[in-house]
């Protein structure tokens, strides 16, 4: 499978937006959100992505279809996963990982990967990753003060295909 990252340029901003609310569906399971009035969860930051510094928004695509999303946003010097999605579909099959290594890659830095503790899936997914990712040399913490379990680790660019970390 052809696993690439594309920039969300702001003509595709309705298609994230659509892929957003999906997301929002997945994630009301964890965070217990309803719809609004509109029949919509809605993403407050959206318009962010196109309108400040410092907001990176991606699709993940599997040959030419969507596979999903990921939004980074880099805060003092550190950047942050604000969310990642893959569609049901392409789950369980490598395509998170690649795409995370590729994020990783792009941004070489410092990270920080934070989940709700009700998201035990998520937390799961993002340790194991960056386990692999940095070899084991990342901190894993649970912060009372913002109620989430994160992981801090600093990104180096690998010589890595994606291809490669699907398999």
């Amino acid at each position: 499978m052809n696993i690439t990252l594309e920039r969300i340029t702001l003509e595709k901003k309705p298609v994230l937006r659509q892929m957003l609310e999906l997301y929002r569906y997945d994630f009301s399971e964890f965070d217990g959100s309803d719809l609004s009035k509109e029949g919509r969860y809605g993403y407050t930051y959206l318009d962010a992505y196109w309108e400040e510094e410092g907001r990176y928004p991606f699709f993940i695509k599997a040959g030419e279809h969507y596979a999903g999303f990921i939004l980074v946003r880099k805060n003092q010097g550190i950047y942050h996963m604000s969310e990642f999605f893959i569609l049901k579909k392409y789950r369980k099959q490598g395509l998170g990982k690649a795409a995370a290594f590729t994020v990783f890659n792009q941004f070489p830095g410092d990270w920080d990967i934070a989940q709700i503790p009700q998201n035990k899936p998520a937390q799961a997914f993002w340790t194991s990753i960056i386990h692999d990712y940095t070899n084991g040399n990342f901190t894993d913490q649970f912060s009372d003060k913002d109620n989430v379990r994160f992981q801090t680790f600093t990104s180096v660019p690998q010589q890595i295909r994606m291809k490669e970390a699907t398999q």
